[in-house]
């Protein structure tokens, strides 16, 4: 039996996730909501109904699993408790600093109403942050390092298009080279957040904007952009759709750590992630978790969960024999 899916937003992330539906046999699409109208949405998948948000609620018993694709500024701080009532989710809220109080709120809701609620899904957080725990237990002594980009981050650019005076805006991530070359060579720097990343940000204002303010209120934000050294570029809607329309992005997670009896030996385990499409890859994820919270719904389990709490074998459409036998 296939696993329903509902989609929550039909943006980039929205239009991956009914792409990666597409190539799990065991996944089919349920429905699509947005707030925009429902006519002006054209979706990939024949037979199927893009609705208003707002007729979500009525859908609950032909969606086993709903995905929740706004941004982490403002949207999944509300949508996630809110629709955990009512399905069971998976979200990508990605704003690091806010977890826990996310955790918290979303873990309240989906225990009253007995949901599963999968939260901070994706690549960082998500894939990033089990190679950091995995890492971290291998080498418990020893230093951490994440590196992003260079890429474009769909958080911090839609946090940069909440901006009053913005039309459009891609936020790209960019390692430190000098940074990244001492820890790939076991030097165990201690770097600021400021030491390790750059960020590039090129922005099409409205017509009129003050762009002095725009720049001030991006190179102030709390969470995104104050800690970064932070370039903005006001450019032309014309230069933006020739130069800035793809949405890769990538990074690495390293831990730097020694063993033996007195440290004597040194070690570094790096992971890393090179995605043309951002968006893509994260719905891919998304989707995969979207199988653990299913299963964990069938099992009757309930609450806000993270991939830390999920066993890998939840995410896969193989059987643990077929597990044990092809990948083991």
């Amino acid at each position: 039996m296939s696993i329903r899916i509902g989609i929550m937003g039909y943006g980039n992330l929205g239009r991956g996730i009914e792409c990666a539906i597409r190539q799990n046999a065991d996944m089919e699409l349920a429905a699509v909501f947005t707030r925009r109208d429902p006519k002006d949405v054209h979706i990939l998948t024949e037979g199927v109904k893009v609705y208003p948000a707002e007729a979500a609620a009525d859908l609950r018993d032909e969606i086993d699993v709903l995905m929740l694709c706004g941004g982490s500024a403002t949207d999944l701080p509300a949508q996630t408790p809110e629709y955990a009532k009512l399905f069971h989710v998976v979200d990508s809220f990605d704003t690091h600093a806010r977890i826990p109080e996310h955790f918290a709120g979303v873990d309240a809701a989906a225990k009253e109403s007995g949901h599963v609620a999968l939260i901070s899904v994706g690549w960082d957080p998500g894939l990033f942050s089990l190679n950091r725990l995995y890492a971290n237990a291998i080498l418990p002594e020893g230093s951490d390092y994440t590196f992003w980009g260079k890429g474009v981050s769909q958080g911090h650019s839609d946090a940069i298009r909440r901006v009053p005076g913005v039309k459009n805006a891609k936020q790209y991530t960019i390692p430190v080279d000098k940074a990244l070359e001492a820890v790939r060579n076991g030097e165990n720097p201690v770097l600021s957040t400021r030491e390790k990343h750059i960020r590039e940000c090129f922005v099409v204002a409205e017509e009129g904007a003050d762009l002095k303010r725009i720049e001030q209120e991006i190179v102030t934000m709390p969470n995104y952009f104050a800690d970064y050294d932070t370039t903005v570029h006001f450019i032309s809607e014309e230069e933006f759709l020739r130069d800035h329309s793809a949405i890769p992005h990538g990074g690495f997670v390293i831990r730097s750590g020694q063993t033996g009896w007195e440290g004597e030996n040194k070690h570094i385990i790096e992971y890393s992630l090179k995605l043309d499409s951002n968006p893509e890859f994260t719905a891919s994820v998304l989707v995969a978790y979207a199988r653990a919270a299913a299963r964990l719904a069938a099992e009757g389990q309930s609450g806000c969960k993270t991939v830390f709490d999920i066993a890998p074998a939840y995410l896969s459409s193989k059987s643990g024999e077929e597990l044990r036998k092809q990948l083991l």
